[in-house]
């Protein structure tokens, strides 16, 4: 029987723990606790120092750490407080002078979260009505604008910033890589971008705009349209395109139709009603009225893109056909809707419905230039002028808001350049000058050539001094004898 007052024996439950005095940590072999903050001892000599600065910008954690010989720990302590503070110098303004900014507030989001809650803030407030403008904000803050700027705060964010992102993008728009991009397409993402930064300047009382001063992308060498490719037909093709329209595809000859004749936008044909409680198209009394939008998918606007509603009265050859189309519409779904131009479900067409046959109609009448549906808006401005309708009258047809724009989607002909160029050469005397200048170099000729043979016919001195000289020689005297 063991002894009471015998020490507890030693099992492997009950032995005394102690703590280790190395450790390995970071691939290194340090000691199990630091001798000061930030600085471990390390077994093979010498000291490791480490420390984690918080980036204010972004909110990442940047690694100090460096092996340092020696033996005094304080030493490299005060080493390694110097190198957190020249980081943090640098990540609070990565200006060369390196000068520390006002420390960043804490409850100031990022970039990136405020750009979502704004687009948020616009979708609840219809600021945003179309889908296609909905998917456009999405889709540039995800591919373009978040990579780029998203962890940064909104405070944090610098003009330098923005225009390194600039740079890089019109390198891509100059040499095509890693794929080609239009400068419009950068523009319309550098638009979103500045909505962005006026209004969280504005919403958060910042001291500056990080995109003041930012240029848009040049697009003066970028050709949309061009001599070759208008995107727009004169009156014989536009009269071959409506006929081969009308033979090869029967269901859709009255849209495209309509669309010329009255240059209205493919997003404003779709929606069209004619019938329900609110038809927009009103047969018996010729008036077509255009007061919705629909871009993708089942998503209607209530109003149009300029947010003005249109009444255009229709001529009546239009008003024939858009009768026959709806009164020949297939029985079911197509013809229980109230759509104008249903799909076969009886809902809204794609945006992609008039591509295939406009590019079988090009081939057939061997166009040899593409053309779009909005093609069928350039086209229009081009048929009203042509006809001499005033812009007025024009822009109230197409819905155009402003002559500038009306413009920008006109194409002038040749003809109707060479037409006005004539009137103005009358205008100018231009004939009357020409037959003037005509006559005077005719009689300069003239005179020139009269001077001519009078300087070489010979003088009477000249004769009588040959006659003389004849004489005097031994044929002459023999002649004269």
């Amino acid at each position: 029987m063991s002894d009471p007052t015998d020490p507890k024996p030693v099992t492997p439950t009950n032995k005394p723990t102690k703590a280790p005095r190395w450790v390995t940590r970071w691939r290194y072999e340090i000691s199990a606790k630091p001798i000061l903050p930030g600085v471990w001892a390390l077994k093979a000599g010498g000291f490791l120092a480490r420390a984690r600065v918080t980036d204010p910008r972004t909110g990442k954690r940047h690694q100090v750490m460096r092996v340092v010989g020696g033996e005094d720990p304080g030493a490299v302590y005060q080493g390694l407080k110097v190198e957190v503070e020249r980081l943090q110098a640098q990540l609070a303004d990565p200006s060369p002078n390196g000068i520390a900014r006002t420390k960043t507030p804490a409850l100031l989001p990022t970039f990136g979260d405020y750009a979502d809650a704004l687009l948020a803030r616009k979708l609840r407030a219809r600021k945003i009505k179309s889908e296609v403008g909905r998917v456009k904000w999405e889709n540039t803050l995800k591919l373009h604008i978040k990579p780029a700027f998203g962890l940064y705060r909104v405070d944090q964010l610098r003009h330098a910033d923005i225009l390194k992102w600039h740079d890089k993008v019109s390198e891509r728009i100059t040499t095509g890589l890693p794929q080609k991009l239009s400068p419009l397409t950068a523009n319309s993402w550098l638009s979103i971008l500045r909505v962005i930064c006026a209004s969280m300047t504005a919403e958060h009382e910042l001291d500056r705009n990080p995109c003041d001063k930012v240029p848009s992308f040049d697009e003066s060498l970028h050709r949309t349209f061009t001599h070759e490719e208008p995107n727009a037909l004169t009156g014989d093709e536009l009269r071959a395109f409506i006929a081969a329209m009308g033979r090869l595809f029967p269901q859709h000859v009255a849209m495209t139709a309509l669309g010329f004749a009255t240059g209205l936008r493919p997003s404003s044909l779709r929606p069209l009603r004619r019938s329900g409680e609110t038809p927009d198209l009103l047969l018996d009394e010729g008036v077509l009225l255009v007061r919705r939008s629909q871009t993708k998918g089942d998503i209607v606007m209530d109003g149009t893109k300029t947010k003005r509603d249109q009444k255009i009265g229709l001529p009546s050859e239009l008003v024939a056909l858009l009768r026959w189309h709806a009164d020949t519409l297939p029985e079911g779904p197509m013809a229980e809707s109230e759509l104008l131009f249903p799909s076969l479900t009886g809902r809204f067409r794609s945006r992609s419905v008039l591509e295939k046959p406009f590019a079988a109609v090009c081939k057939e009448i061997g166009l040899n230039k593409h053309l779009s549906p909005k093609g069928m808006r350039r086209t229009f401005q081009d048929l009203a002028r042509a006809a001499a309708v005033a812009d007025v009258v024009t822009r109230s047809i197409s819905g155009h808001a402003t002559e500038a724009m009306q413009r920008r989607y006109s194409t002038v002909a040749e003809v109707e350049q060479r037409e006005a160029l004539g009137r103005v050469v009358d205008l100018a005397g231009v004939r009357k000058a020409m037959q003037d200048a005509k006559a005077k170099r005719a009689e300069d000729e003239s005179g020139s050539e009269r001077s001519s043979d009078r300087q070489n016919a010979p003088t009477t001195a000249d004769t009588s001094e040959g006659v003389k000289a004849g004489c005097e020689s031994p044929e002459g005297m023999k002649k004269a004898r």
